[in-house]
């Protein structure tokens, strides 16, 4: 696995293309639930219930992760130059917050609009975030001499689940 790892691209020297990327499937789910069609009926209630715990919950992720990272914060995948290892916070539960947060968000965005194509575009989310966690763990696994072993004890993006 680290060599596939290694083999995924950089997409710019500390991974600028990745950030571009993840705007324009942000931008899609955002968008895609403003577009019909969306469902209708008693579960339209159920669904925007869960919906805003998923908004709810990828945001307290996202937000604790944006502040546990304190100064190590870089919107790029390559990690600073002079970053250390953060493995408190909501970075004890899950390898990387901010990514499982938006992912969250995502999913509770397509809940709420009631929109199969803000759902689809949330799981196409999901598979970037994964590919994109893992290029940048390939960068932390070189940074850092005990990221293996943080790794080997904590999820990747979603807490208690993935």
């Amino acid at each position: 696995m680290r060599g596939m790892n290694r083999s995924l691209p950089t997409l710019g020297p500390r991974g600028e293309g990745w950030v571009v990327l993840q705007g324009v499937i942000l931008l899609a789910v955002g968008v895609a639930g403003t577009l019909g069609p969306a469902w209708a009926g008693p579960a339209r209630g159920v669904t925007t219930a869960a919906g805003v715990s998923l908004l709810a919950a990828g945001g307290v992720l996202a937000v604790r992760g944006l502040f546990d990272l304190r100064d190590n914060l870089t919107a790029l995948p390559h990690p600073r130059d002079d970053a250390t290892l953060v493995d408190r916070g909501a970075y004890h539960l899950v390898r990387h917050p901010i990514y499982g947060g938006l992912v969250l968000g995502a999913f509770g965005w397509g809940l709420v609009t009631a929109s199969p194509a803000a759902l689809v575009l949330a799981a196409v989310l999901l598979g970037f975030f994964d590919l994109k966690s893992r290029r940048e763990e390939a960068w932390l696994t070189d940074r850092f001499d005990d990221y293996q072993a943080y790794r080997a004890r904590t999820r990747r993006l979603i807490p208690f689940l993935y």
